[in-house]
């Protein structure tokens, strides 16, 4: 004896065509939801460095590896020679010829910042748990924004870069 499917009270109420489609019609809104949460990544701001320093930046964006620690390069659209990115869900974006950061000016100018083989990067711990990491002392000031839990140590990606900007930004 064949058993027969047993319907939810809420659904029995409603009529067969509705009963029909509450299954596809609930699969499709779960679907909307999951796609409509995937957004574009966000917009980069693109610098814009004049004279010397965007000659430097032309050359660090010529010398940029297509792979930074196993993450392939997706640069932002449109393409400039001022901006890299690299996937890594969420990405490593490099940005070059920033402006000097505000903050060191202030109080945090004293504070202790990593140098790696002679190149200094002044550091900011971001509200994702991230951290953007800037150049100082440079001709062109370079900026990496490293999420967090892109790297078990965000300075992973900047010591991957720290050569490139050594030699092509005095």
């Amino acid at each position: 004896m064949a058993r027969e499917p047993r319907v939810p009270r809420f659904l029995a109420a409603l009529p067969a065509p509705v009963r029909w489609l509450a299954l596809p019609l609930a699969l499709s809104c779960t679907v909307v939801v999951l796609l409509g949460s995937w957004g574009a990544p966000a917009k980069i701001e693109v610098p814009t460095p004049t004279g010397r320093a965007a000659t430097y930046c032309q050359a660090l964006a010529a010398a940029l590896p297509q792979d930074l620690l196993g993450h392939a390069r997706e640069d932002p659209s449109p393409a400039s020679p001022y901006v890299a990115a690299w996937a890594s869900s969420p990405r490593v974006v490099l940005r070059c010829g920033v402006e000097r950061p505000e903050e060191l000016n202030g109080e945090h100018a004293e504070d202790i910042s990593p140098t790696i083989d002679g190149v200094t990067w002044w550091s900011e711990k971001l509200d994702d748990g991230g951290y953007r990491l800037t150049t100082t002392l440079r001709r062109a000031n370079v900026e990496v924004t490293v999420p967090g839990g892109s790297f078990a140590n965000p300075l992973d990606p900047v010591a991957a870069l720290n050569g490139l900007v050594k030699a092509n930004i005095p």
